[in-house]
């Protein structure tokens, strides 16, 4: 098993970046896709990137395409999310999540997912 824990949260003005990490232990981090998600208040979890095992490939939701990037480093089981030109609208909570067992990266269901963080909040002010 893997655990997961998020980190770099925080308030932001419109326009501004900010990039959080995603920190598993417990197990080979490299067996592991890793995923974004976000969540706003009254709404669903939502998709936001993912990324390979040896960070080769990455998939993006059309939402965030060209303003978000997915990285990892297995050194030091850590991925990633660099968000750039924030909008009020990504204000959610942020959410990673694994799974050893998907042979794609374009998994963007909650339920493809095995393990998850706890979230960070990102708030995003106009």
């Amino acid at each position: 098993q893997v655990q997961l824990v998020e980190s770099g949260g925080a308030l932001a003005q419109a326009g501004g970046s900010l990039r959080l990490s995603c920190a598993a232990s417990g197990d080979t981090f490299s067996r592991y896709v890793v995923g974004w998600f976000h969540q706003a208040p009254g709404k669903e979890r939502q998709f936001v990137a993912a990324i390979s095992r040896n960070g080769g490939t990455t998939y993006y939701s059309d939402f965030v395409k060209g303003g978000f990037t997915i990285s990892r480093d297995n050194a030091k089981n850590t991925v990633y999310l660099q968000m750039n030109s924030l909008k009020p609208e990504d204000t959610a909570v942020y959410y990673c999540a694994a799974s050893a067992l998907l042979m794609s990266v374009a998994a963007t269901d909650t339920r493809s997912y095995d393990y998850w963080g706890q979230g960070t909040q990102v708030t995003v002010s106009s």
